[in-house]
């Protein structure tokens, strides 16, 4: 079975070869957003559990609504505010920070696919701090990082838990931002507090900038030793390995000369937020790494096994005004889509016809 990390790993690589081709907040949403939160274990199919466009009223604005809300036992507890994946994520936090007050949520995440900032009140109750006590990087997958989202599994999911060691985790990012810093430029007064530990000599402002330098340098040299002599002992450990890479077959990379060529077919956003969908839905049934698609001039195939014999549905999307969804039943049923989002109204005729193949 998949584990979670071997998952959000997966969606990682996947969203760096999809994410260019991304334009919309609604193709960040259907294409990237929504496979994470499912990969977290909710149904991003019930309302009741992942609720879209849930209302929060703010002052006298009454129908404000939130991308989404993460539900329990029919009360929010996460709101969930998506961007597209191409913008930045700066200067919505206010948005987000009105909706978090007027609800019993504990937790915000303001997202665009990519980055994910977790937002909570510690500073002041039922008020969203201003900066988020953890941040999550889909391009930058960190182990230690894993450990901390898991805890918002829906298996997992420990409000008070969570919320006690949100203080830990705002506190610890703090302090590794510090230290990134003191590695880039040491201020006058870490570079005071060495000189106390280690020079007798009168600490001038020419003696701690003339030392600015070489604490810079000693730092650099102590973190990069550490990290050689952890390397090392990994490397000898593994020495006697004799399936491992010797250094000639590392270098031994072979270059294929690709003639540059136009495609007939082009595989259009609205088809692949189309197949993502469809991938999703499936994925309740079957394994979402035998889900695939094919592109042809007259339709676009969503097959499994990457077998054509294999194939769930065929959706016609070239033709503005004549959409649709054709699926792989007795009767080749065939409904009209009026927006890509519709295939949801299918799901479980893409679980009926997925079981035949199991």
């Amino acid at each position: 079975m998949t584990t979670f990390n071997e998952k959000i790993r997966t969606l990682s690589e996947r969203v760096a070869q999809i994410k260019d081709s991304i334009t919309t907040e609604e193709a960040t949403k259907t294409s990237i957003i929504m496979p994470f939160f499912q990969h977290l274990g909710y149904d991003v199919f019930n309302p009741a559990e992942f609720t879209p466009e849930y209302t929060a009223d703010v002052g006298i604005k009454k129908g404000e609504k939130v991308d989404y809300a993460i539900m329990h036992e029919a009360q929010p507890v996460i709101l969930i505010e998506a961007k597209s994946v191409n913008e930045p994520l700066t200067k919505h936090d206010s948005q987000l920070f009105r909706y978090f007050g007027t609800t019993t949520a504990k937790f915000a995440i303001l997202t665009n696919g990519v980055t994910y900032k977790f937002f909570t009140d510690l500073e002041e109750q039922n008020k969203m701090d201003a900066s988020p006590f953890f941040e999550f990087d889909l391009m930058e997958v960190r182990e230690n990082q894993l450990n901390e989202l898991a805890k918002f599994k829906k298996d997992s999911f420990d409000l008070d838990k969570i919320f006690n060691t949100a203080s830990e985790l705002k506190y610890t990012g703090l302090i590794k931002s510090f230290l990134h810093d003191l590695w880039e430029e040491p201020t006058d007064d870490f570079v005071m507090f060495i000189l106390n530990q280690i020079y007798e000599g009168r600490k001038t402002k020419n003696v701690v900038a003339q030392f600015e330098p070489i604490v810079q340098k000693s730092f650099k040299q102590f973190i990069n030793e550490l990290v050689n002599d952890k390397l090392n002992a990994a490397l000898k450990s593994t020495s006697s390995d004799d399936s491992s890479p010797n250094i000639q077959e590392i270098e031994e990379i072979e270059e294929e000369e690709q003639l540059p060529s136009e495609p007939e077919i082009v595989t259009t956003e609205e088809e692949i937020q189309g197949y993502t969908i469809a991938r999703l839905m499936l994925s309740e049934v079957v394994d979402e790494d035998r889900v695939y698609y094919r592109d042809n001039k007259s339709y676009f195939n969503i097959l499994l096994d990457n077998n054509i014999r294999r194939w769930i549905c065929r959706l016609g999307l070239n033709n503005e005004n004549n959409k649709y969804v054709q699926f792989n039943d007795e009767e080749k049923t065939t409904y009209q889509l009026e927006k890509i989002s519709d295939l949801m109204k299918y799901k479980n005729k893409f679980a009926e016809l997925a079981e035949n193949f199991k």
